[in-house]
């Protein structure tokens, strides 16, 4: 596995990596530099299941979400502490959670 940057992103990365995020229903919060979803799924094991699969990835990149799950739904917000905003590894993690969203 390669490394992953823990840089804050600039403008130029910011268009290239977050922005297809956005058009995909994510979005950078208001009250800090931080990508931001809410997922609906059927029910709890399917929402159980995306978050195990995010969990595991988490702990091999050791950048690990905030979430938060009621039932069928996942609220994810990816922020790097050690840069104070969005790294490559914050897209790297949404980008997963995108890709395996529809499987589960």
């Amino acid at each position: 596995m390669s490394a992953i940057c823990r840089d804050k992103l600039d403008d130029s990365q910011r268009d290239t990596m977050v922005k297809p995020l956005l058009e995909k229903g994510w979005t950078v919060t208001s009250n800090r530099d931080a990508l931001y979803k809410e997922y609906i799924f059927k029910n709890f094991n399917q929402a159980f299941g995306f978050m195990t699969q995010i969990a595991l990835l988490a702990e091999k990149y050791d950048h690990h979400p905030e979430w938060f799950n009621v039932y069928n739904k996942v609220q994810i917000t990816l922020s790097t502490h050690t840069c104070n905003g969005i790294s490559e590894l914050d897209t790297t993690m949404a980008s997963f959670a995108e890709s395996i969203s529809n499987k589960n």
